[in-house]
C-alpha cells in the first residue's frame, strides 16, 4: 500500500463531508487546486473514479461510496490511536453519566462503581437508575445501558451480558409444597410475578421445540427484583427474577432454580449493550467507564463481548 495517500484519503473524507472542493480547502486550509490533485492522485492510483463532479455539485461514484466508508473507519481508528495514547499520557479527569436500568444499576453497575472510582480519583460519576426511555442527549448521558437486541440507530456500543429470567425458590418451600416436574405444576404454588400487567402472572415456557403457556396464581407480586427476591428468600412462593438479580442467593444455597431444564421467557430478556452516541474525540471518563465495564462484568463470567460496533 503506498502509505502517502493516507492523507489524500482523510481529505476525501472532508470533501465528501463539505460537498465541495472550496469548502473542503476552507477547513483544511489548502487551496481548491491541491483538493482537487489531492482526488486525482487517489483515483489515478485506483484506477476509478470516485466522485463525479459538475459546476453546482459532487457526486459519490458506486466505488467512492465504498472507499468514503472504508476511509471513515480509517479515521476512526486513526483518532482511536490518538485518545489511547493521550489517555497513557495523562490523568483521567471529570465526570461521566450513566443511564442505566433500575435492577441492572442496583445489581450488576452500583456493585463494580467503588472500584472505579479509586481507580480513577479525579472521575466523577452520575448514576442514573431509570427503567423509562432516556435520551443520551437531551437527558445530558454520556452512556446509557439498555436491554435489547436491536440497538438503536445510529449510536456505538457494545453487548457486555446477556439477560436471562430464571423461577426459583427456597428449599424449605419446596420441602413444604412440593417442585414442580411440569409448568402445569405451577398452578397449585404460590407464584411471585411482575405484577404491572395481567399478561404478568402468565409464564411463558420453552424446551427445544415445545412452549408452555400458564396462568399462574399468588398472593403477593412486586415490581421490583429485589422485593420479588427478598420474598422467594421468605418462603413466600415460587419467583420469576432476571439471573442476575438472583446469582448470589443460587451460588449460598438460599434459593434454588425450579424447572431449570425449562426456559422462561420474558419481556425483560435480551442483551445488556453499552451505548454512546460518539466515536471520535471520546472523552477521557468515558472511555475508562467503556474499558472498565467491559473488563469486569467480563471477568464475572458473563460472557461479554469486546469488540464495538455501529449500532
Amino acid at each position: 500500500m503506498n502509505l502517502t495517500l493516507l492523507p489524500d484519503l482523510a481529505t476525501f473524507v472532508v470533501i465528501v463531508e463539505q460537498g465541495s472542493f472550496s469548502a473542503a480547502a476552507r477547513i483544511t486550509g489548502a487551496t481548491p487546486s491541491a483538493i482537487s490533485r489531492s482526488v486525482s492522485r487517489l483515483e489515478r492510483e485506483m484506477g476509478c473514479k470516485l466522485l463525479h463532479r459538475t459546476t453546482r455539485k459532487l457526486a459519490l461514484s458506486d466505488t467512492g461510496k465504498t472507499v468514503h466508508q472504508h476511509a471513515l473507519e480509517m479515521l476512526d481508528a486513526a483518532h482511536k490511536a490518538m485518545d489511547k495514547g493521550r489517555s497513557l499520557q495523562s490523568v483521567v479527569q471529570g465526570k461521566v453519566a450513566l443511564s442505566v436500568p433500575k435492577a441492572v444499576g442496583h445489581f450488576v453497575i452500583h456493585p463494580l462503581i467503588p472500584e472505579f472510582l479509586a481507580r480513577y480519583p479525579q472521575v466523577n460519576v452520575c448514576l442514573r437508575l431509570e427503567d423509562r426511555y432516556m435520551d443520551l442527549i437531551d437527558d445530558g448521558m454520556d452512556l446509557a445501558l439498555r436491554i435489547t437486541n436491536v440497538p438503536s440507530p445510529g449510536l456505538y456500543g457494545k453487548p457486555l451480558m446477556p439477560i436471562t429470567h430464571i423461577i426459583c425458590a427456597t428449599p424449605e418451600y419446596l420441602s413444604r409444597h412440593g417442585t414442580p416436574a411440569t409448568p402445569t405444576d405451577l398452578r397449585q404454588h404460590s407464584c411471585i410475578s411482575l405484577g404491572e400487567t395481567p399478561t404478568d402472572s402468565r409464564w411463558k415456557f420453552r424446551r427445544s421445540d415445545k412452549t408452555e403457556t400458564v396462568q399462574t396464581h399468588g398472593r403477593y407480586t412486586a415490581n421490583h427484583t429485589g422485593v420479588r427476591l427478598d420474598a422467594v428468600k421468605q418462603n413466600l412462593g415460587i419467583g420469576s427474577l432476571p439471573l442476575f438479580t438472583a446469582r448470589d442467593a443460587l451460588a449460598r444455597g438460599e434459593i434454588v432454580r425450579v424447572l431449570p431444564e425449562w426456559e422462561f421467557i420474558s419481556a425483560y430478556t435480551g442483551e445488556l449493550w453499552l451505548l454512546w452516541t460518539r466515536n471520535e474525540h471520546m472523552p477521557g471518563p468515558m472511555r475508562a467507564m467503556i474499558d472498565y465495564l467491559s473488563e469486569k462484568i467480563a471477568t464475572q463470567g458473563a460472557s461479554a463481548s469486546t469488540s464495538e460496533t455501529h449500532a
